[in-house]
């Protein structure tokens, strides 16, 4: 018995030795791993963000009518080009029937006056003519006969102008709306047979088109407060448009809000840039765009790779590792400057000279690996 037992520890010994002789060949056997090295590089480097906003013209007009009423007929079309002076709508006046009674109740009042003065003035006027009444007396009755005529005159004005919208004789009626400067018609928010409210004191009045110079465009926008303190006015653009790929337009910034607003929890300052538009490149108002903004700029600094670097655990400081002999390295801290997302500058360190370690290079698949897992879905 204790023979048997003898020889099933002595087959597990040596079945142990076999299985660890094989595991330590399998283990020598894989490539040792070769890390290749760069070198830094002299190159420019810029520091970008993107605000996200939209197109749109420098100024809008809006068309506002005079008068109240209802709009009686439209001329012209959004998108029309038009010139300062040309007839946009025409507009139907309802008059008011207590505003109209009592300017026809006036004017019944100013022609039985005047009739009075009248009968008045030609008999003073006989009087006067023999020499039987003074001059003083005469130009008296003569002083009120003329303010009775233009009572008469004022009382019909201002009922045509209650009934029909303008005085007889007006150069421009205010059923006429017409454009007010020169552009194009962005909206007309209104149609035919709508009622329209006059602009006053007390109300902006209905908005019957609005219009803009498209030729003039501005970038409205919004920047992040980490980076609007890195801007200044006048900084150059780049205005990327999602409706006309492939189209790029320069800029540049001319205002940056003095007040930021909170937005999902980040404050965001909005900032403006005058856009140039390019001939023969049509912008219509409100494209949303992109605007590439550089905050930083070094030119002619020493930079290498963003992907090459390497942070301390504890101090959460960057380093490399250089190449000191054949695939040996040593760790050596670095200071470094700012980054485009590419490369980094550095400011101390390193020189050109120095290899770099590539320690976070990406292996290939192998063939056979790449099959076989082909394979292996294939099965599933």
């Amino acid at each position: 018995m204790n023979k048997i037992v003898k020889y099933i520890l002595i087959g597990i010994l040596v079945l142990g030795a076999l299985w660890a002789a094989a595991f330590f060949i399998k283990s020598n056997s894989k490539d040792a791993v070769t890390y290749e090295t760069q070198t830094p590089f002299i190159s420019n480097i810029e520091k970008k963000t993107v605000a996200t906003g939209k197109v749109v013209p420098e100024d809008e007009v809006e068309i506002k009518p005079q008068i109240s009423g209802i709009i009686q007929k439209i001329f012209l079309e959004e998108g029309q080009k038009v010139k300062s002076g040309d007839l946009i709508a025409t507009i139907k006046v309802v008059p008011n029937e207590q505003a109209l009674n009592q300017s026809r109740g006036r004017v019944r009042n100013a022609e039985l006056a005047l009739n009075n003065v009248t009968i008045e003035y030609n008999r003073n006027k006989a009087l006067f003519d023999k020499g039987v009444i003074s001059s003083q007396d005469f130009n008296s009755l003569q002083l009120q006969y003329d303010q009775a005529q233009q009572e008469l005159q004022n009382a019909r004005a201002d009922y045509q102008i209650i009934r029909q919208g303008s005085a007889g004789g007006s150069t421009s009626a205010n059923t006429n709306i017409r454009a007010t400067v020169e552009g194009t018609i962005l909206e007309i928010p209104v149609e035919e047979g709508d009622q329209v409210i006059e602009s006053n004191n007390f109300n902006d009045g209905t908005t019957i088109a609005t219009i803009a110079d498209l030729s003039k465009m501005i970038f409205e926008g919004k920047v992040d407060e980490g980076e609007v303190a890195k801007l200044e006015v006048g900084t150059p653009l780049k205005i990327s448009l999602g409706a006309v790929e492939g189209t790029e337009l320069d800029a540049k910034l001319r205002f940056i809000a003095p007040k930021g607003i909170e937005e999902t929890g980040a404050v965001q300052f909005k900032i403006e840039g005058d856009v140039e538009v390019k001939e023969g490149v049509f912008i219509r108002a409100g494209y949303s765009a992109n605007a590439s903004l550089v905050l930083e700029k070094k030119d002619d600094v020493l930079v290498i790779p963003e992907a090459l670097l390497q942070f301390d655990k504890k101090t959460d400081k960057p380093y490399v590792e250089i190449e000191t002999g054949d695939q040996k390295f040593e760790r050596r801290d670095i200071e470094i400057g700012i980054s485009d997302g590419v490369n980094v500058e550095i400011v101390s360190g390193l020189t050109e000279s120095d290899k770099v370690k590539v320690w976070n290079k990406t292996e290939p698949i192998k063939k056979g690996e790449d099959e076989e897992g082909e394979e292996g879905k294939s099965e599933e």
